[in-house]
Order: structure tokens, then sequence, then C-alpha cells
């Protein structure tokens, strides 16, 4: 049985609810206004592809391929991404909300997300190095046993990161965030 293999090709405005989308390669893709909740990915490879204002909550990702792909404006609540296939994965996020989601175990270092609402999401165990939260909301977000040498917290905020059980060094913070690791203390800091 042949794999679909689909490159350049635009998808706009489309329910993939309804019409399911194709299992294969999409390589180069665009997808525009496309609604993919509830929708199963599993096996699918998107490679170099950019995903706007699309909504994949809830999709299931059993061994996904993520490799450069961009979402921007995306909903992307409850996702599993610890499911994906991990060989190049690679995202970048601007102006997504990702509430609820997982990142258990992912190897991202040198992810750029932006402007995004990454309320309660799970980055446990997960090798963020390098990687930059510009202005990223991270409520209730945690990091437990998290890899984050280098990373840049400086515009971030709503953040708690405990120092004694996430590797932190040289991570970048505000003055003003400072406060997000020292929680677990209970302090009063006027």
């Amino acid at each position: 049985m042949s794999k679909n293999y689909i490159e350049n090709e635009e998808f706009i405005g489309i329910n993939f609810s309804e019409t399911e989308l194709d299992k294969g390669d999409y390589e180069k893709c665009f997808f525009i206004n496309c609604n993919l909740s509830n929708t199963d990915l599993s096996s699918i490879n998107f490679i170099e592809c950019q995903m706007d204002n699309c909504d994949l909550s809830l999709a299931r990702l059993t061994n996904t391929a993520f490799r450069e792909v961009h979402f921007k404006n995306c909903k992307l609540v409850g996702l599993h991404f610890e499911n994906c296939n991990p060989f190049l994965f690679s995202i970048s996020l601007l102006g997504c909300r990702l509430n609820l989601s997982s990142f258990y175990k992912c190897k991202m270092p040198k992810i750029q997300l932006k402007d995004c609402d990454l309320s309660e999401v799970d980055f446990t165990e997960a090798i963020l190095n390098d990687g930059i939260f510009n202005n990223c909301d991270l409520s209730g977000a945690i990091f437990d046993k998290t890899r984050l040498e280098k990373a840049d917290f400086r515009s971030a905020y709503n953040y708690s990161i405990n120092p004694e059980t996430n590797h932190i060094k040289k991570a970048k913070f505000s003055v003003v965030g400072i406060i997000g690791l020292l929680d677990k203390h209970d302090l009063v800091i006027e």
C-alpha cells in the first residue's frame, strides 16, 4: 500500500472533522483556518508546514511527525505531544493557545514560543534548553525535572519554577518574574 505524498498544497477553511485528512506526508503545505479538532492525525508526517488559525484541539497524535512546523494563532488545547514521533521533532508557536497540553519528556531545544497561552501545560522532564518564552502566560504550567539551561523567561509571566527540581543554569529571568522561582518557599515579597 503506497503512502500519500502531498507537497506545496494549500488547505483553506476545511473542516477535517467532517472530511478526514488523508494519511501520508505533507511537505511545505499551508493549513489556513482549518478545523482538525478531535481528528486522528496518527502516523501523519508534517514537514516544513505552516498552520495558521487552525484548531487541532484534542487531536490524536500517535506517531505524528512535526518537523519544522510553524503554528500561528492556532488552538492546540489538550494535545499530547509526547505521543508524537520524536525523530527531528521541531515546532514553533506564535499567538497560540495550548492550555492543558503535554510535552512530557519531549526534546525541544531552542523552541520558540511567542505570545502563547501555556496555562496548565505539562513540561515535566522536557528538554527546553535555549528555549524562548516570549510574552507567554505560564499559569499553572508544570515544570518538574525539566531542562531549561539558557532558556529565556524574561518576558514570560505567571510561571512557578522550582530551581531545586529543574535544571535552570544560565536561564534568563526578569527581576519582576523572579517571584516565580520562590513560590515554593511561600514568602511574602513586597
